[in-house]
């Protein structure tokens, strides 16, 4: 079954849509646009929490930021592959929600699987354009769909943008979608081994950079995006 949506976030691992585009979300989703979101993977080799929290994390954080739907593909995390089983099952969603627009994980990263996460939503992206792959949801044949663009959001690593959305009024939501990953960013009284993602700094550094990228464009906040081609825009006027 078809479940259109204008924007389909993927990320490698739950929270990272949310830390990477989580204000960029909450506020396409105010304008009225439908947003869904894709998992790669469970997230199971991550030091703190187990595969169950991390599912109540994320259907948490999705209630937060008023995605329509989200889904997880369960693939290996740490070791996923950029085969055609996987391929496939990422063409399958991606002809599901039919997006104009998708956001990737970052291009380069200090986890692995960002940058692999980011080359293999591409390849999806475009394969699913392609007439001759078939596909099935609940027996159905699905038609072909290529997103009409697809942007990669900024995570841990710094990278030069190349364009930044003004979010100055979504930032207060994009953090409580953050915290609602309750066994992966700090919270007082936590417990479990310590990560470079549960120091507190992890926090003051993700604001710091929505700091920086806003200071860039001459806003409060913003949230970076690199484009895997140029940019155009109707008017200079709708330049800041």
């Amino acid at each position: 079954m078809e479940k259109k949506v204008d924007i389909l976030a993927i990320g490698a691992h739950p929270d990272d849509v949310e830390l990477g585009a989580g204000a960029t979300i909450a506020k396409s989703i105010a304008e009225g646009k439908k947003v869904a979101i894709v998992d790669l993977t469970q997230g199971e080799l991550g030091s703190r929490g187990t595969i169950e929290t991390r599912y109540q994390e994320a259907e948490d954080a999705s209630k937060i930021l008023g995605i329509s739907y989200r889904e997880n593909l369960k693939l290996l995390d740490g070791f996923f592959q950029d085969d055609k089983e996987s391929l496939l099952k990422l063409i399958q969603v991606i002809r599901k929600y039919r997006p104009d627009i998708v956001l990737a994980n970052a291009i380069y990263d200090r986890h692995p699987d960002h940058a692999r996460g980011s080359d293999f939503a591409s390849r999806a992206c475009f394969l699913s354009g392609l007439l001759k792959i078939e596909t099935e949801d609940q027996g159905q044949l699905q038609q072909h769909w290529r997103p009409r663009v697809v942007y990669h959001y900024i995570q841990d690593r710094y990278i030069k943008p190349d364009f930044i959305v003004d979010v100055s009024d979504y930032v207060d939501i994009k953090m409580e979608a953050v915290l609602a990953y309750k066994t992966q960013f700090y919270q007082q009284g936590m417990k479990g081994p310590q990560t470079p993602i549960s120091d507190p700094a992890f926090l003051d550094s993700l604001k710091a950079r929505l700091i920086q990228y806003g200071r860039d464009i001459g806003v409060k906040y913003g949230e970076g995006f690199t484009s895997e081609r140029i940019v155009g825009v109707d008017s200079l006027s709708v330049l800041k």
